[in-house]
């Protein structure tokens, strides 16, 4: 397989898969109308996809530790259950993540959700810590948890706006206000879910008799997919959007839908891919490419706060690219510039404490 041989080169990489983890959900809301439950059986589908790519061609080729087969033959069979059950409790968290943006717009839905699968991970690194303080972990986790009240408080307030002018215009349904607590909730599940599969893509990359970081997002992509299919069927009748679907609306998407969602775990694997081998090749500096021996790796402060900036651009493409703000007051566009700043600042707390950052 290949890794990247300098800091630069990690780097570059962790701003790769950032980006491309705060991004994918933009090919969602260019498909437009198409529902979240027909749209993810293609994002699911272009995952695999990507993966099989990524591990038959860069996870094959060079001499940096093994390539594909030899990874998934010294890989135990336990191992690669793992990556397949984390590939299944990610898409359930995927899915009503997807099911979140459609009720609230990626601005007050990525943060909802990523922030409470980072108070999760924070929490769990917290249990494993043997010694250091654990001011700033909390700190930081408060922090997240305010800006998570912020955000639900800003679609709420959005939500009464929009209600109340089509009230005025005369095209409410009802004089009764819709949820607004339906998208935060969706969003909070979905973190909840998303917060676990880290745990088992963990257990599926242990040292020695774990898969690479090219072949675990095969099995990823496998459990993803297989998970997907039982599911999504379910979806279709159970839709939280409106009337039930079939099987039949899935080909009556257009080619330019479809293309859409295969782009979207096209976009999503991508930055799975590039997050996992510049972590990889960042960890063990000499032990099987990457670094070279005695480097000084890159720390792992820039490496998690980066990973978990994709919540931050996600909420900036829909603020910005997708305006889901437009019809909001001073009050909400203020609500939402603070759970952007709590955010950020919860990160950076987090990721300078001794469980995230090493320091004893």
């Amino acid at each position: 397989m290949i890794l990247p041989h300098t800091n630069t080169l990690i780097l570059v990489l962790m701003i790769a898969g950032m980006f491309c983890w705060g991004s994918w959900a933009n090919t969602f809301k260019l498909a437009r109308s198409w529902r979240f439950e027909l749209y993810y059986f293609d994002f699911a589908f272009g995952m695999m996809l990507f993966a099989l790519v990524y591990a038959l061609t860069v996870g094959n080729l060079g001499f940096d530790g093994f390539g594909f087969m030899d990874s998934v033959m010294n890989a135990g069979k336990r191992e690669w259950l793992f990556a397949v059950a984390a590939g299944f409790v990610f898409t359930l968290g995927n899915v009503f993540l997807l099911a979140a943006i459609s009720a609230a717009g990626m601005a007050f839905a990525f943060p909802a959700a990523l922030g409470t699968a980072l108070v999760l991970g924070a929490i769990v690194s917290w249990a494993g810590m043997s010694e250091g303080s654990a001011m700033y972990l909390w700190a930081g986790c408060l922090l997240v948890a305010c800006a998570i009240l912020a955000d639900t408080m800003g679609y709420r307030a959005l939500g009464r706006l929009r209600h109340e002018k089509l009230a005025r215009a005369g095209k409410a349904k009802s004089t009764r206000r819709p949820s607004d607590l339906q998208g935060s909730l969706l969003a909070i599940v979905g973190g909840l879910f998303l917060g676990c599969y880290p745990l088992l893509l963990q257990k599926a990359t242990v040292a020695e008799i774990g898969l690479g970081p090219y072949a675990v997002w095969v099995f990823f992509g496998a459990g993803a997919v297989i998970v997907t299919l039982l599911v999504g069927m379910l979806l279709l009748n159970l839709s939280t959007q409106g009337e039930e679907l079939s099987i039949a609306d899935y080909f009556k998407a257009t080619p330019k839908q479809h293309i859409l969602g295969f782009a979207g775990g096209g976009l999503w694997c991508t930055g799975a891919v590039a997050s996992f081998v510049a972590i990889y090749a960042s960890t063990a500096p000499g032990t099987g490419g990457g670094l070279p021996a005695g480097a000084t790796p890159v720390g792992p402060v820039p490496i998690y706060a980066l990973t978990q900036g994709a919540a931050l651009l996600a909420a900036l493409w829909g603020i910005l690219a997708w305006k889901e703000l437009k019809d909001g007051d001073a009050g909400v566009r203020l609500l939402m510039a603070l759970t952007l700043i709590l955010f950020a600042g919860g990160v950076a707390l987090i990721a300078v404490s001794p469980a995230i950052a090493g320091v004893k």
